[in-house]
This record gives C-alpha cells, structure tokens and sequence, in this order.
C-alpha cells in the first residue's frame, strides 16, 4: 500500500484515496468530502493502486527577501513545494458479490443514552448493498400514509431521515419503507420496486440494553430489518375490530348450532371468557398516552379481570394480546407470578387465536 492508492475499509462503509501514513500501523485516507481520517493498516484493503490518484494540496511558497537589487531570480526555500498538475478522480465505491441482494435496515439511536427517560432520538436508514435507493419513510394512519423522510441512498451507505421525541413515539408504532433499487452509468439486474410495513415497538424505546453495538454505529442502535437479501419482510396486522367480529360470528354458530340440536350437551369451553386487550379496543383514543402508559392499562384490566372471578374455580379466561414482540404477553406472564401464584396459564386454542392470546384457568 503506498500514498495515491486507492483503499476500502473493511468493518466500517466508506473508503478513499491515501495521502500518507503515520508510523507503522496507520493509515491516512482522504474520503470524498475532502477529510483526511487516520485508519489502522488492518482494516483497510487496497482496491486500486493506478487509477485514483488524487489532487495534491499546494503550500504557499516563502520567498526569501532580495538581498540585492541585481538579484534577478529568487531561489525557492526549503518549504517551496510544486504542486502535480494531476487530474483528480472521484471516489467510486467497489461493488461487493454479496452487494448484489438488497440489504436494507431502520436504525434508531438515543442521543443521550445517560438520561435515556429524557433523550431525543435519530433514525435512519442504512442501505448494505450495491444499489441505489430511491426512499420514502412514512408512519402509518389506518391505511393513510404521513411521509417523514424521502431521498437517494448511496450503495453502502446510511442516511439520517429525522429528529423525534417520545411524545411522537405513539404516532410511531407501524412504519412503511417504500424502495425503487437502480443503479447509476452501469447494467445491471432489475429489481422491483417494494413497499414494506413493520410495526415499531415503542415499549423499546424505554430500555437502554435493547439499544445494541452493532457494524454501522459506534454507539448502540435499536435495528430493524426492511430486506434481507432481496426479500422484504413481510409482517401480519391485526385489527381489533375484526378479530372481536370473527369471535362474535362463532359463538353466534356455535349457539345456532346447540339450537338446531346438533350437540346433546353443552361445549367444556362455553364457560370461556374473552377479554381483548388491543389498546384501540380498551381505549377510544390513546392521545397522549406513551407506549408504557398503554402497558399498565392493559395490565390494569388484567388484574381487575382476574379479581372478579379469582372466587370461581374452574373458570377459564383468555386474554387476547396479539403476537407483537411479546412484550405484553410476557408482562401478563410475570403479574400472574408475582400476584397470582395458583393460577393455571396455557397458550390459548392456536385454532381460534393463532399465537395472540393466554388462557388462565382459576384455581
């Protein structure tokens, strides 16, 4: 390696143009915006050492004064340097093998990670491919659309996309990522445009451990996938509204189907109780609630439930709180731990509640 090649760092994005070392071990790499970065020599590799040159900078020359009037020429000092009239080369990133499926990700990251009750938080998107994106970010209103970020994405880059802060974080719980791939002066394989809608737990944002090191940042990032390797990820939302629809319909079968006589005697599960603990079923509005606010209510209507007939032994509840992250689903396991130690719990009918839901049995 030597000055004027042409370098790619390996564990981090970016590379650039050496302009000279320091020591043994370090390297100095001039990047596209013109800053010179000091690099260990093990994590860079050479990708070029002919083509990239670079223009070199110029040192204002320091003529010595005459020291007589027939001095005619004036002889350059020691800090005279002459400048090479060398064409400068922009730097071009090296394509990768793997670069060619698309990689793309969300990152959030706390600007204060001391105080993370009071601290901001950044989001970005982080392109780990060799194309270029065209992007929209947007968060979710029903099926409406409020974009809050939109640009061009370089191959093997990140961009910032927005400031926000907790009070936004309600607004924040399913986000849609709209990609056009291509890429620039070159062939290369089509790929279609896509958009992607993921659901964002806020609870997170509460919790400094899940804010984890990662490749991209130096400090610890709250990361989520929008395509992993060509394919984007694809996540099922329920609405509370048509699952209590869906429940309703099959007890109105079930009672039709006890009236016409099809069943000598009554079902063991008619005696179930059901209890939705969707947040926009609890709630009329969550306005000005955070994502924590919304936890206690629902554990709140879990334990006046469980109060009401913790006296009827027997008696079997089912607490529907959808797949999620399992945030709400292990916090229902916990309070029935801590509070209700002679209480049965069980994954509820997969059948009827897919992996949404807990049955409780009083003891």
């Amino acid at each position: 390696m030597k000055i004027g090649d042409k370098v790619r760092f390996i564990h981090e994005t970016g590379g650039g143009v050496v302009t000279g070392f320091r020591g043994k071990n370090v390297v100095i790499v001039e990047g596209e915006d013109g800053f010179e970065i000091p690099m260990p020599l093990t994590e860079c590799v050479a990708i070029d050492t002919n083509e990239y040159n670079f223009q070199k900078k110029s040192v204002v020359a320091k003529e010595e004064p005459k020291r007589s009037a027939q001095a005619a020429v004036v002889q350059p000092t020691a800090e005279r340097r002459v400048t090479e009239d060398v064409p400068a080369v922009s730097y071009r990133p090296m394509e990768r093998p793997e670069g060619e499926r698309l990689n793309v990700k969300l990152a959030f990251l706390p600007m204060d990670e001391k105080s993370l009750s009071n601290s901001r938080f950044e989001a970005y998107i982080i392109n780990d491919s060799n194309y270029w994106l065209y992007f929209t970010y947007s968060t979710m209103e029903g099926r409406s659309l409020y974009v809050r970020g939109s640009g061009m994405l370089e191959p093997d880059s990140k961009l910032f996309i927005e400031e926000f802060g907790r009070e936004e974080l309600n607004g924040m719980e399913r986000v849609c990522v709209q990609l056009l791939p291509f890429k620039q002066g070159k062939p290369f394989a089509p790929k279609a445009a896509m958009s992607m809608e993921r659901r964002i737990d806020t609870v997170k944002f509460y919790k400094l451990h899940l804010f984890r090191e990662n490749i991209y940042f130096d400090e610890g990032a709250l990361l989520y996938d929008i395509v992993v390797d060509d394919k984007p990820i694809k996540e099922i939302f329920t609405n509370a509204d048509e699952v209590q629809r869906v429940i309703l319909e099959k007890k109105m079968n079930d009672e039709g189907r006890l009236r016409k006589g099809l069943h000598s005697k009554l079902p063991k599960d008619c005696d179930i109780l059901e209890v939705d603990l969707h947040a926009d079923s609890l709630l009329e509005t969550t306005a000005g609630m955070n994502a924590f606010d919304i936890l206690n209510h629902q554990l709140d209507v879990v334990r006046t439930t469980l109060n009401e007939h913790i006296k009827e032994k027997g008696k079997k509840i089912v607490f529907i709180h959808g797949k999620g992250e399992g945030v709400l689903r292990n916090a229902i396991m916990q309070e029935l731990k801590r509070k209700y130690p002679r209480c049965l719990s069980q994954d509820a009918s997969f059948q009827k509640y897919g992996f949404g839901a807990t049955m409780v049995i009083i003891k």
